[in-house]
């Protein structure tokens, strides 16, 4: 069992393929535009709460369809990475936030979108697990991230793409998603029959 993205009572810290379609459509149900954006940012790009808290309009590229985070946890360094992006996110995080026009204006376009700290960032992400019924370890914004490496482990089968679209800085640490594609793949088939 992957250490990392299980408890040690075995119990899995990542959304499952299912639950993040059920945490989308939550977010995308919730009356607050900015709390939404905010939501489907984490679960479509697998950033961590910190890098999203960051993100101004100068990082959101409709044009090449991504987003520009500058990567955390890389002790002294500063490294950014671009994380392609769907229409439906680009779209939603223009209407919201203005991006366009936030990118014209040298005072706007290096404002961060969401003014929330992490509490607060947090507490949103934990409403919208509770909309779509989703509880346990794995309900939390780590476990977001954790999904989105292991649907990136399972779609892409490519170690260096992940390592990348999640930002980490050893190759060890991706493993751990790679290590999970064979479980996952079991629960497939075992599922179909």
């Amino acid at each position: 069992m992957t250490s990392e993205l299980f408890t040690i009572e075995g119990k899995r810290k990542y959304l499952t393929a299912e639950e993040q379609g059920r945490f989308m459509a939550a977010a995308n149900a919730h009356e607050r535009a900015e709390v939404r954006t905010f939501c489907l940012t984490l679960a479509y790009t697998g950033c961590r709460i910190s890098e999203a808290l960051e993100l101004t309009p100068e990082r959101v590229d409709l044009s090449d369809k991504s987003i520009t985070f500058r990567t955390l946890k890389q002790r002294d360094k500063i490294k950014y990475r671009s994380v392609p992006c769907p229409d439906t996110l680009l779209d939603a995080i223009e209407l919201v936030h203005s991006v366009r026009k936030a990118r014209r204006s040298t005072k706007l376009k290096t404002v961060a979108l969401w003014s929330w700290g992490r509490t607060q960032a947090t507490k949103h992400i934990w409403a919208v697990m509770e909309a779509a019924d989703i509880s346990g370890d794995h309900a939390t914004p780590k476990g977001l991230r954790h999904g989105f490496g292991v649907r990136m482990a399972m779609q892409t089968r490519n170690p260096r793409l992940v390592q990348k679209l999640l930002g980490h800085s050893n190759l060890e640490t991706t493993a751990i998603y790679m290590d999970l594609v064979g479980d996952e793949a079991r629960a497939e088939v075992i599922g179909a029959w």
